[in-house]
Protein backbone atom coordinates (compact mmCIF):
# COMPACT_ATOMS: atom_id res chain seq x y z
CA UNK A 1 0.00 0.00 0.00
CA UNK A 2 1.04 3.83 -0.91
CA UNK A 3 0.71 5.57 2.13
CA UNK A 4 2.47 8.44 3.85
CA UNK A 5 1.99 9.66 7.62
CA UNK A 6 3.44 13.02 8.24
CA UNK A 7 3.81 14.41 12.00
CA UNK A 8 4.20 17.79 13.71
CA UNK A 9 7.27 17.92 15.14
CA UNK A 10 10.97 15.45 14.49
CA UNK A 11 11.42 12.46 15.70
CA UNK A 12 7.64 10.91 14.86
CA UNK A 13 6.15 12.95 17.90
CA UNK A 14 3.24 15.32 18.13
CA UNK A 15 0.12 15.18 16.00
CA UNK A 16 -0.21 13.12 13.13
CA UNK A 17 -2.00 12.55 9.62
CA UNK A 18 -1.81 9.15 7.32
CA UNK A 19 -2.74 9.94 3.80
CA UNK A 20 -3.50 7.24 0.93
CA UNK A 21 -4.19 9.38 -1.99
CA UNK A 22 -3.13 13.46 -2.92
CA UNK A 23 -3.99 15.97 -0.58
CA UNK A 24 -4.07 19.55 -1.97
CA UNK A 25 -4.54 21.27 0.76
CA UNK A 26 -3.12 20.39 4.18
CA UNK A 27 -5.06 23.27 5.79
CA UNK A 28 -8.45 22.45 4.86
CA UNK A 29 -7.36 19.57 7.15
CA UNK A 30 -5.91 21.86 9.74
CA UNK A 31 -2.77 20.24 9.11
CA UNK A 32 -0.91 22.65 6.91
CA UNK A 33 2.48 24.27 7.59
CA UNK A 34 2.96 22.08 10.34
CA UNK A 35 4.62 18.90 9.52
CA UNK A 36 8.28 18.35 11.02
CA UNK A 37 8.85 14.62 10.33
CA UNK A 38 7.30 11.91 7.99
CA UNK A 39 7.10 8.20 7.19
CA UNK A 40 6.84 7.39 3.53
CA UNK A 41 5.83 3.51 2.46
CA UNK A 42 5.17 2.15 -1.05
CA UNK A 43 5.94 4.75 -3.94
CA UNK A 44 7.43 8.03 -3.47
CA UNK A 45 5.46 11.30 -2.52
CA UNK A 46 5.88 15.42 -3.26
CA UNK A 47 5.65 17.61 -0.82
CA UNK A 48 4.75 21.09 -1.80
CA UNK A 49 5.03 24.12 0.07
CA UNK A 50 1.80 26.05 -1.61
CA UNK A 51 -1.29 24.59 -1.69
CA UNK A 52 -2.59 22.90 -5.14
CA UNK A 53 0.75 21.49 -5.67
CA UNK A 54 2.37 25.08 -6.08
CA UNK A 55 5.36 26.33 -4.80
CA UNK A 56 8.58 24.61 -4.24
CA UNK A 57 8.53 20.33 -4.39
CA UNK A 58 10.25 18.47 -2.09
CA UNK A 59 10.50 14.38 -3.10
CA UNK A 60 10.47 11.68 -0.24
CA UNK A 61 11.11 7.78 -1.08
CA UNK A 62 9.74 5.10 0.96
CA UNK A 63 11.78 5.06 4.45
CA UNK A 64 11.54 6.96 7.31
CA UNK A 65 12.47 10.92 7.70
CA UNK A 66 12.90 12.02 11.72
CA UNK A 67 13.24 15.44 10.30
CA UNK A 68 12.50 17.29 6.91
CA UNK A 69 14.72 19.97 5.56
CA UNK A 70 12.03 22.52 5.96
CA UNK A 71 9.85 22.03 8.63
CA UNK A 72 6.36 23.79 8.80
CA UNK A 73 6.53 24.64 5.57
CA UNK A 74 4.95 22.00 3.24
CA UNK A 75 1.10 22.48 2.01
CA UNK A 76 -0.24 19.99 0.10
CA UNK A 77 1.01 16.04 -0.89
CA UNK A 78 1.02 14.39 -4.00
CA UNK A 79 1.61 10.42 -4.68
CA UNK A 80 3.70 9.24 -7.50
CA UNK A 81 1.61 7.59 -9.35
CA UNK A 82 3.78 7.11 -12.29
CA UNK A 83 6.21 3.56 -13.22
CA UNK A 84 9.32 4.63 -12.14
CA UNK A 85 10.99 1.44 -13.73
CA UNK A 86 12.12 2.63 -17.21
CA UNK A 87 12.37 6.00 -16.86
CA UNK A 88 13.65 8.46 -19.88
CA UNK A 89 13.90 12.33 -20.40
CA UNK A 90 14.78 14.12 -23.54
CA UNK A 91 17.36 17.14 -22.78
CA UNK A 92 17.28 20.06 -25.80
CA UNK A 93 20.03 22.37 -25.88
CA UNK A 94 17.65 25.17 -26.87
CA UNK A 95 14.63 26.49 -25.75
CA UNK A 96 11.61 25.39 -27.83
CA UNK A 97 12.75 21.68 -28.13
CA UNK A 98 15.90 23.02 -30.74
CA UNK A 99 19.26 22.30 -31.03
CA UNK A 100 21.29 19.19 -30.14
CA UNK A 101 19.35 16.89 -28.06
CA UNK A 102 20.41 13.89 -25.77
CA UNK A 103 18.26 11.03 -24.09
CA UNK A 104 18.54 9.89 -20.34
CA UNK A 105 17.48 7.15 -19.16
CA UNK A 106 19.62 6.78 -15.26
CA UNK A 107 20.60 9.05 -13.14
CA UNK A 108 23.31 11.31 -15.15
CA UNK A 109 26.12 14.23 -13.84
CA UNK A 110 26.19 16.43 -17.01
CA UNK A 111 29.18 18.04 -16.11
CA UNK A 112 31.07 15.10 -17.48
CA UNK A 113 29.87 15.65 -20.78
CA UNK A 114 29.02 17.73 -23.56
CA UNK A 115 25.16 18.61 -22.49
CA UNK A 116 26.81 20.73 -19.28
CA UNK A 117 24.73 23.53 -18.73
CA UNK A 118 23.52 23.32 -22.04
CA UNK A 119 19.72 21.93 -21.15
CA UNK A 120 17.01 25.15 -22.16
CA UNK A 121 14.07 22.40 -22.50
CA UNK A 122 13.13 19.33 -21.94
CA UNK A 123 10.20 16.39 -22.85
CA UNK A 124 9.86 13.48 -20.15
CA UNK A 125 8.78 10.26 -21.37
CA UNK A 126 8.75 8.44 -18.53
CA UNK A 127 9.75 8.66 -14.56
CA UNK A 128 9.57 11.37 -12.84
CA UNK A 129 12.61 13.17 -12.74
CA UNK A 130 14.64 16.13 -10.88
CA UNK A 131 16.85 18.45 -12.87
CA UNK A 132 19.10 20.42 -11.11
CA UNK A 133 21.43 23.76 -11.93
CA UNK A 134 24.45 22.49 -10.75
CA UNK A 135 26.29 18.73 -10.43
CA UNK A 136 25.41 17.62 -6.84
CA UNK A 137 22.00 18.70 -6.79
CA UNK A 138 22.86 22.46 -6.64
CA UNK A 139 20.80 25.58 -6.98
CA UNK A 140 17.73 25.45 -8.11
CA UNK A 141 16.07 22.31 -9.04
CA UNK A 142 12.79 21.97 -11.09
CA UNK A 143 10.77 18.36 -11.26
CA UNK A 144 9.76 16.92 -14.21
CA UNK A 145 6.77 14.35 -14.94
CA UNK A 146 5.60 12.40 -17.74
CA UNK A 147 3.87 13.97 -20.68
CA UNK A 148 5.70 17.57 -19.71
CA UNK A 149 7.06 19.33 -22.04
CA UNK A 150 9.34 22.35 -20.64
CA UNK A 151 10.69 25.26 -22.27
CA UNK A 152 12.97 27.80 -20.65
CA UNK A 153 11.97 31.04 -19.89
CA UNK A 154 7.97 29.54 -19.07
CA UNK A 155 6.30 30.82 -16.04
CA UNK A 156 6.45 28.25 -13.18
CA UNK A 157 9.77 26.65 -14.82
CA UNK A 158 13.51 26.82 -13.89
CA UNK A 159 15.46 29.92 -14.36
CA UNK A 160 18.25 28.99 -16.45
CA UNK A 161 20.31 25.94 -18.09
CA UNK A 162 20.29 22.16 -15.86
CA UNK A 163 23.61 20.68 -15.23
CA UNK A 164 22.55 17.66 -13.49
CA UNK A 165 19.29 15.24 -14.22
CA UNK A 166 18.26 12.69 -11.52
CA UNK A 167 15.37 10.05 -11.17
CA UNK A 168 14.08 7.77 -8.92
CA UNK A 169 16.81 5.10 -8.48
CA UNK A 170 14.88 2.11 -7.48
CA UNK A 171 13.15 0.03 -9.91
CA UNK A 172 10.31 -1.81 -7.57
CA UNK A 173 8.00 1.36 -7.47
CA UNK A 174 10.16 3.22 -4.83
CA UNK A 175 11.34 0.99 -1.95
CA UNK A 176 14.43 1.25 -0.78
CA UNK A 177 15.61 4.78 -1.26
CA UNK A 178 15.73 7.74 0.20
CA UNK A 179 14.59 11.12 -1.98
CA UNK A 180 13.73 11.31 -5.54
CA UNK A 181 16.82 11.89 -7.29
Amino acid sequence: MNRITVYERANFEGLSREFTCDVPDLHELDFGNCIASLKVEGQPWIAYTDPKYEGEPHAFEEGEYPSVDRPNSFSALRLVHHDLGDPQITLYEHPSFQGACKVVTEETNLAYGYFNDRVASHVVQRGVWLLYQHPGRGGWHCLAWPGEEYRAGEAGGAKGRAGDCRRDKTSDGGRGGRTLG
